[in-house]
Formats: structure tokens, C-alpha cells, sequence
């Protein structure tokens, strides 16, 4: 056994888990280190307060002289915490938060010193945007980008400093984070659901998009991790035999769960009380040592924040209980990756959930247009959002019989289908007297009796419809959730526009009145919109060949994946809805296309590095082994050692032919890298990449595999499946 592996078994057996004792309620806690309103109502004035609350409501930009005001209430409130620094917080497209810490610290003169925190260093600052992913926005030499902050997003303190989220952008104004992108299209699907809403309520002012993510994740004894080398490099195992008990028998999911798992989860939630992370469910996944976390829903801007800041602590407190979190979709051949439903809601300043059945027929028509426009949108644009969780981890685990898969479809229930096929009955034009209360009574007036809690679910539908939400279930653990977020709102947002467009139109110029043009606009929606509707099994090859027949995209790969970010439609849509530019649109196709190759580049790296300098040394050195007691074997026996050497003969020629697999197959994989590294298209090359050398991995991991299996484990240098799924 390596001196690492065994030093890494030996010390994950000594764990305890470290005693967490709840001393106050959750709800005694929950947000004290957060700047929300009860605590700017202490420290600001009440100009500044209702500048802030009013920037937040509606949009109002808030002025220098009272950002001064607010800054110094916030550094007040940060210092009684005892914050010491503050930086802007943001998300570049790195997949990663950022942060530049600065201290509440400047020189006065004489030797003397205070602690000051303006206006200008709350509102904006200049961090050096270098180094950050830009896809061609800026040239090499102009580092300049800006941070401003976000008002709708509180600050908060971690640690001894005061973080502050914010937006970054280049010199010249365009995105160069996540945030930005998803508040345009928060704005823009706030503004064409209003509008929609108006048909039915003129109270309402304001539609928020709601998020509840389910963050799904390993944890490994950090030793344990440590010890292999593809973990550290790449956040998942190259090479591994499953072990002969896997997931098999379902003893994990739901299960006790394990103590010293349990005291990582209760620190990790008293943190997230602290910083006002409203996490509420905890439980065992389907895979060992796997697990889900997940918070009450919160506005989309805020709940995209608290999952990237979660993402954040959850590494650092991890390592005060010796684990290492693996937030990679599928870390572990044989066991279940790991995703992040995304459950996504619009709900209006009335308090109503635009995606949950009332108590009225009017009620109810409001949630068919909803329901139906959103169903429609993924219709339009499911390459999009297959788009928008593309990545080279998630493109293990989609499809994998444990996942939904590549091709985008809906999921309703058989309830909501019986009365969707029933609105598609409505006669077309103005509906009689009779049609409308057969519809106002034995239809929409029906929907609260047939829906609540009667979708059942389908774990293989990339977007189900499950009672009040719809269910985004493709999204990767490790992404960050603005990305779908911002192609999902946006695309409901043009939705909502061109449907408003038809409703008007009949209205106006055919003198229907409202009910009837919209059934007649809903009617026609469920006649466009049923190729994207399913409720099957997702993973049955029948399913590929029927959705290949109803002209569904299935782009298994995210080179194929990203090529519709680029079309000229979706760089339209975008554009004119204020969320990106083409300049921006372009840049992050550029950026994700890049990372793809990165990653697969990363990894064939590894893979190389292990399979040459840790797997055919150890090969070599057992099968050594074996060839010495052959020989003794013969010394002994003279001509008639083969009669008793038949075994160890056997296992001295399949380790040569495994180890010249491995050997041969690594030659390919590099000369391949190295061709497609002189490649300057960058489609070429993450093409190449996807088809040349990934491909390669798993034959690579073939002759690995079969060899861990023969090779003493003892000598065996890498710590095993067993070990790393099975370590409590």
C-alpha cells in the first residue's frame, strides 16, 4: 500500500465528529449577520432607509449624498460585528466568487488614524479585471473593470469582513459576471408578466421570479481525498473499480444519517442562519456519502447569491471536520452524480403565485396563462435552455440513468394533460354562452380539485410541472444557478410579450372580448406546444427516436450544446430584451466554449500523469513479483513449474497486455492534445477535444481498472471506492 493511501486510511479511522451544540433557536439567529431591514432601520436614517427600500421595490437608483449616509451606517453595524475589512462581492465567469478585501482603515496625519467606509468605496469600485474571463470584451492590457453594488441583495458579514454584492462589469459597460445578465432578465420578465397580470388583476404592480435550489453533494474524508490526485485536480475520480456494494440495495437514501455528517450539516446550518441562508431540509442521497441540502424558497437575485455564498463555506467548513465537499456532477463511476433542481416560480406584489391554482375561475385562467405561456417557452427555446446547463461535468451525469437527459421536454401530469386537452377543444373565435360556462365550470373552475399534490413526479423530466413550480431538474451541482436562471426568465419574458401582442390583437381588431381571446391564444399555444410535452421514461431509447420524430434537439455534448448561444435568434432575443448584448452573448459562448476544452485538457493531463507514474509502476513492480515466484516456482520444480504457475503465467501476460494498453492508449490521448492545442478555432478544437481525447478516458480507465483488480491490494496506490464512499 502507498505510504500516502495508508497514511490517509489510518487517519480518516481516527475521526470523531465535532460536538456542535445549539445554543439559541433557529429563528433567534436567523440573519444577524446580515445588513436587512431591521438593522438598517438601527443604524440609518430614515431618508436613507427608504432610499434603499425604494431602490429595492422599484428600481430607483440611489444618490451619492445619501449612498454617504448608508455607508456609514453599514460600517457601523459591520465594525459592532466586529468586521474589521470590506470588499465587493461578486461572480465573475469563473464559476467561482470574487472578493478584493480593503480595511475600514485610513491615516489622518500626526501618527493618527480612523476608520472610514464612504459613498464612492460602497457604490463602486476598480478591481483588476485581468485576469477574469472576458471572451474577447476587452484587449490583454485593459485590465479595468468596475463592481457596483446591488441593493437587492444585502450585505452581509463573513468572517471579520463586510461583503458587499455587487455586479462587475468591463470599462466600456458590458457583463463580465453572472449577475448582471439575470437582473436585466429579472427586470424584463417582471415588466411582460405585469402587463399579462393586468388582464386579470390591475393591482398588481410587480412579479418577482422565485428560486428553490436543492444543492446535491459528496462528502469525503479530506485524507481520504487528498490522497488521490484526480480529486484534488479535477474534483472528480479519473480511474476506480466500483466497489462490489454500490448503491444497489438503497440503504443510503433517507437513511440515519451519519454522525459525523450530521455535525458538518448542523455547522453548516447555524452558519447559513447567521448569514440569513434559509436552509430548512437536510437528508442522505441515493449514492453513499451523498447528500442534499435545501433552503425555503427566496427572490431568484437573492436565492442565486445565498447558493453561490453556500457553495463558498460549505469547502471552508468542511475543513474544520476533516471532509472535502465534491460539488462535481459525477465524481464516482457507478453511483449517482449530483444535481441542483432549480424550482422557479413567478409571484405578484398581491401575494399571488401566478403558477398555483385559485379558488375562482378567473383565478384559475390567470394560472393557465402562466402555466401554458411557460410550457410554450421551453417549446420555443428548449436548445436554449439545454444551453444553459451545459458543461464538460454535467455532460457525465445527463442521460445516465440517473438523470434527465439531454433532450429538453415537459412533464405535467396526467391531470393537467386531461384539461389542457379539453382547452384545445374551445371553439375558435367568440365562444358561445354555453362553451364558456362549460369551460368556467367543468374545466378552469375545476383545476384546484384535480392539481394540488397530484403531479405525480418524474425523476427522468428535465422540467416537471410539480403543483405550484416548475422543477428545472438538469442543472448541474457545481453551476451556478444564474446562468439557467437568466435563459429561463428570459425566454418566459418574450413569451409573455408576444402572447400579450395576440390578446391585444384579437381584442382590438376582431372586438373579442378578453376571456374569449385569450382561450382562443391559450387554444393555440397547446396545439404548438405538444411536441415538448412528455411523461415517460426520459432514459428509454424509444423516447430518443420519438423526440428525434417531433423535432426535438438532443445535443449530448456541450460543444453541440453551446452552438445555439450564438445563433442569430438567440443573440436577438437577448438583445432585445436588454439582458445581453451581442458582444456579450458572443463573449460567453467564447468563455464556456474555452472552459470546456480547459477541463477535458485538465483532466487528460492527470489521467496521463496517474495512469504512467502511479498505475504501470505498480503494475510492473507486482507483476515482478509474480515473475520471481515463477521462478522460484521453476528452481524448484525444474520443467514441471507450469503445473504450478498456471495462475500466476496468466495474470504476468494480462498485466503486460494492460499495461501496454495503458501505455499505448496515453500516447494517443497526448499526441492527440497536442495536434488539437495548435488548433486556433475554437470550435475545431472543442470538437476535437469532445470526440479525439475524451473518448479515450474511459479506454484508459478500462485496462486501469481490470489491473486494480488483479494487483495486490496492498500495492495498490490509489485509495479505492470502497474507501472513499464507504469511510464514515
Amino acid at each position: 500500500m502507498s505510504t500516502l493511501r495508508f497514511h490517509a486510511i489510518k487517519e480518516s479511522s481516527k475521526r470523531k465528529p465535532i460536538i456542535i451544540k445549539d445554543e439559541k433557536r433557529r429563528s433567534e439567529i436567523f440573519g444577524q449577520n446580515v445588513f436587512n431591514e431591521a438593522a438598517m432601520r438601527q443604524y440609518l436614517t430614515k431618508t436613507a432607509l427608504t432610499s434603499i427600500l425604494e431602490a429595492v421595490e422599484k428600481g430607483t437608483k440611489i444618490n451619492r449624498l445619501i449612498a454617504d449616509h448608508i455607508s456609514t451606517g453599514m460600517k457601523e453595524w459591520a465594525i459592532s460585528k466586529g468586521a474589521t475589512h470590506y470588499t465587493h462581492w461578486f461572480q465573475p465567469l469563473t464559476g467561482a466568487t470574487a472578493e478584493k478585501h480593503d480595511a475600514f482603515f485610513e491615516t489622518i496625519g500626526d501618527g493618527l488614524a480612523i476608520e472610514k467606509f464612504g459613498g464612492n468605496q460602497l457604490v463602486q469600485q476598480e478591481p483588476d479585471a485581468s485576469s477574469f474571463p472576458h471572451g474577447g470584451i476587452r484587449n490583454t492590457f485593459e485590465a479595468r473593470g468596475y463592481t457596483a453594488w446591488d441593493p437587492t441583495s444585502p450585505a452581509f458579514i463573513y468572517g471579520t469582513t463586510l461583503c458587499i454584492p455587487t455586479v462587475f462589469v468591463s470599462y466600456t459597460g458590458e457583463a463580465l459576471d453572472y449577475k448582471t445578465p439575470l437582473l436585466r432578465a429579472l427586470q424584463a420578465v417582471d415588466n411582460a408578466a405585469v402587463a399579462v397580470c393586468k388582464y386579470f388583476d390591475k393591482n398588481v404592480k410587480k412579479v418577482n421570479a422565485s428560486l428553490g435550489w436543492e444543492q446535491e453533494y459528496f462528502l469525503i474524508d479530506s485524507d481520504l481525498a487528498a490522497s488521490r490526485p484526480d480529486i484534488v485536480l479535477t474534483g472528480r475520480t479519473l480511474l476506480g473499480h466500483s466497489p462490489a456494494k454500490g448503491q444497489q440495495l438503497d440503504d443510503h437514501y433517507f437513511g440515519t444519517i451519519p454522525n459525523r455528517a450530521m455535525a458538518y450539516m448542523r455547522d453548516l446550518e447555524n452558519e447559513c442562519m447567521l448569514l440569513g441562508i434559509p436552509v430548512k431540509t437536510r437528508h442522505n442521497e441515493v449514492a453513499p456519502n451523498q447528500f442534499e441540502l435545501a433552503p425555503i424558497y427566496e427572490e431568484a437575485n437573492l436565492a442565486v447569491d445565498h447558493n453561490s455564498l453556500l457553495m463558498d463555506i460549505m469547502q471552508k467548513i468542511a475543513k474544520r471536520h476533516n471532509f472535502k465537499v465534491l460539488m462535481h456532477e459525477k465524481p464516482f463511476a457507478g453511483v449517482n452524480g449530483s444535481g441542483k433542481h432549480n424550482n422557479w416560480s413567478l409571484s405578484t406584489n398581491t401575494g399571488v403565485n401566478l403558477l398555483s391554482p385559485g379558488k375562482t375561475p378567473m383565478s384559475n385562467l390567470q394560472f393557465l396563462t402562466f402555466f401554458i405561456n411557460t410550457i410554450k417557452a421551453v417549446q420555443t427555446h428548449e436548445e436554449l435552455l439545454r444551453a444553459a446547463i451545459a458543461s464538460a461535468s454535467n455532460d457525465h451525469r445527463l442521460g445516465a440513468n440517473e438523470a434527465p437527459p439531454a433532450i429538453i421536454s415537459v412533464f405535467i401530469g396526467e391531470q393537467l394533460t386531461k384539461v389542457l386537452d379539453e382547452l384545445e377543444t374551445v371553439t375558435k373565435g367568440k365562444l358561445s354562452p354555453k362553451e364558456k360556462t362549460d369551460l368556467k365550470l367543468n374545466v378552469v373552475g375545476k383545476i384546484p380539485e384535480v392539481i394540488l399534490d397530484n403531479t405525480d413526479r418524474n425523476r427522468t423530466s428535465p422540467f416537471a410541472f410539480t403543483g405550484n413550480k416548475f422543477e428545472f431538474r438538469a442543472v448541474g451541482s457545481k453551476a451556478n444557478c444564474a446562468n439557467p436562471m437568466t435563459v429561463l426568465n428570459t425566454i418566459v419574458a418574450k413569451q409573455l410579450i408576444d402572447f400579450k401582442h395576440e390578446v391585444d390583437e384579437l381584442i382590438d381588431k376582431k372586438s373579442m372580448k378578453k376571456d374569449d381571446a385569450v382561450f382562443n391564444v391559450l387554444r393555440e399555444y397547446i396545439k404548438t406546444s405538444k411536441a415538448i410535452l412528455f411523461e415517460g421514461n426520459g432514459y428509454s431509447d424509444a423516447w430518443e427516436k420519438e423526440a428525434k420524430k417531433r423535432g426535438l434537439s438532443n445535443n449530448k455534448t456541450t460543444p453541440e450544446a453551446l452552438k445555439i448561444k450564438v445563433a442569430k435568434s438567440s443573440i436577438a432575443l437577448f438583445e432585445n430584451l436588454g439582458v445581453m448584448n451581442n458582444v456579450e452573448s458572443e463573449a460567453r459562448y467564447e468563455i464556456e466554449m474555452e472552459e470546456y476544452i480547459l477541463h477535458i485538457q485538465i483532466e487528460s493531463r492527470v489521467l496521463g500523469d496517474i495512469a504512467r507514474n502511479h498505475i504501470v509502476p505498480t503494475a510492473v513492480r507486482y507483476q515482478n513479483i509474480l515473475i520471481e515466484n515463477v521462478t522460484g516456482l521453476k528452481t524448484i520444480y525444474g520443467d514441471k513449474f507450469k503445473n504450478f504457475a498456471k495462475e500466476q503465467l496468466s495474470l504476468i501476460e494480462q498485466i503486460s497486455h494492460h499495461i501496454e494498453a495503458i501505455n499505448s492508449l496515453v500516447t494517443k490521448m497526448t499526441d492527440a492534445r497536442k495536434s488539437l492545442n495548435k488548433q486556433s478555432d475554437i470550435e475545431k478544437k472543442a470538437h476535437g477535444y469532445c470526440n479525439k481525447v475524451k473518448p479515450l478516458f474511459e479506454d484508459i480507465r478500462y485496462h486501469s481498472d481490470k489491473l486494480e483488480l488483479m494487483i495486490d491490494d496492498e500495492l495498490w496506490p490509489l485509495t479505492k471506492y470502497r474507501e472513499l464512499l464507504f469511510t464514515k
